[in-house]
């Protein structure tokens, strides 16, 4: 089924409502070139500098973190029921053990604005340019977040995506259930 292009906001609210449960699907390219998806849960999108932005976390101990740090893009990538075990697999297996494209039976999509891909078959993908990377500061965190969040430390680094592309499917509002 062919992608349609459409605005940042079209599925914005249900993107933020998948987000959490199950979560959502963030790729990035590792230094060979292999794509690897990871889960999460944390995010945020808005107007920073004029732009549409999605945020996204990620911990430096997580594979994740190095295939970022060497790309200037990544994809989040808004899953189906279908794909809820591979969110799963996603988010609690490391890119450094597994293919997580060949374990979860994904193949990857090309993307149109940058170089990430994402996720055939992801009723929605937002293609996001790095434009700011920033480190959280424990310091300026409440006790709270850091004791529940942070025990261990391993503090996330923040990686603000300009929203260069939003794709979605045509019965994407069947896809992402209601």
């Amino acid at each position: 089924m062919k992608y349609e292009n459409v605005s940042y906001t079209t599925y914005l609210d249900k993107t933020l409502d998948l987000l959490t449960n199950p979560g959502l699907f963030i790729v990035a390219a590792d230094a060979n070139g292999r794509p690897n998806p990871m889960t999460i849960g944390w995010g945020m999108v808005g107007v920073i500098w004029g732009k549409p932005i999605f945020i996204v976390l990620v911990r430096p101990s997580r594979y994740t973190y190095t295939c970022m740090e060497g790309s200037d893009s990544f994809t989040v990538c808004v899953p189906s029921e279908p794909l809820r075990k591979a969110v799963k697999f996603c988010g609690t297996r490391s890119g450094r053990d597994y293919d997580k494209f060949e374990q979860c039976g994904l193949s990857v999509l090309p993307s149109t604005q940058i170089s990430a891909p994402g996720i055939a078959g992801c009723p929605v993908i937002y293609e996001c340019q790095v434009v700011h990377t920033n480190d959280l500061v424990p310091d300026n965190l409440a006790e709270d977040i850091v004791s529940r969040a942070y025990p261990h430390g391993d503090f996330h680094r923040l990686y603000y995506g300009e929203i260069m592309a939003v794709r979605a499917l045509p019965n994407a509002v069947e896809l992402l259930g209601s």
